[in-house]
């Protein structure tokens, strides 16, 4: 059998380089996903927190839940 051979092979420079942009993309893309599950969290504490001392009407009115 004939082996084939790349034309052109990846130098280590060159990989470095690939890996680092990889690295990067990977870093922005979880930093864009854990920003906006940290605002989702945030929201919802804070709506439960003002559900909770009476600032925002309750979801379900006949499930009394107070502070006392």
């Amino acid at each position: 059998m004939d082996e084939i051979k790349p034309v052109h092979y990846v130098t280590k420079d060159e990989c470095q380089e690939m890996i680092d942009a990889a690295i990067r993309r990977h870093n922005r893309n979880a930093s864009i996903i854990s920003m906006c599950v940290g605002w989702v969290v945030l929201a919802l504490f804070a709506e439960g927190l003002l559900r909770l001392i009476g600032v925002i009407p309750p979801l379900l009115p006949w499930l009394n839940i107070t502070l006392k």
